[in-house]
């Protein structure tokens, strides 16, 4: 394969996969497949313990992108703000929406997600597939705030959670 376009990853960066949020290219390396040798980006995902190894000529076909610039982070901050917006579709209708907004990897997608699931403790509990929605979707967005700010997780998911009750009050 020609390297004609030379990709604006490089090792050490974090990038956001779609499917799987938040990890950081460890390297990129040579590998034959079917014949063919392929530079692949491998990429770490720390927290599941994961490696994913993605053709760099495919990257940003498959929807790899760079972290979200501070101003995209603070514009899904106040989407969190906003009300809920729950459609009146069934609810299997709508976890499949809720679904390929997180697997899309866009942010502001992501954040629209949160807000729309986050139950305060007055409100009528959630479903065990709701929460898990719920969770996904806090847990990507937490991740990325956490990699853009330079901060650990768990203080960009007590900024997060701070921003959804202060909507709330």
């Amino acid at each position: 394969m020609s390297k004609s376009k030379k990709s604006e990853f490089r090792p050490d960066d974090f990038v956001v996969y779609p499917t799987h949020g938040v990890g950081r290219i460890v390297s990129i390396d040579e590998q034959e497949v079917a014949g063919l040798r392929l530079e692949m980006f491998v990429i770490s995902f720390e927290k599941d313990k994961m490696t994913l190894r993605v053709p760099t000529a495919r990257a940003t076909e498959i929807g790899m992108r760079g972290l979200s610039t501070p101003d995209l982070i603070e514009r899904a901050l106040e989407t969190l703000k906003g009300k809920a917006r729950v459609k009146r579709a069934m609810w299997s209708r709508r976890a499949q929406e809720y679904e390929q907004k997180i697997n899309s990897g866009d942010l502001m997608s992501i954040a629209e997600v949160v807000r729309d699931l986050h139950r305060n403790d007055e409100q009528r509990e959630q479903s065990y597939s709701e929460r898990q929605l719920y969770e996904a979707a806090l847990e990507r967005l937490t991740r990325e705030v956490a990699a853009v700010n330079g901060w650990d997780e768990a203080g960009a998911q007590k900024h997060v959670e701070e921003v959804l009750v202060a909507r709330a009050a």
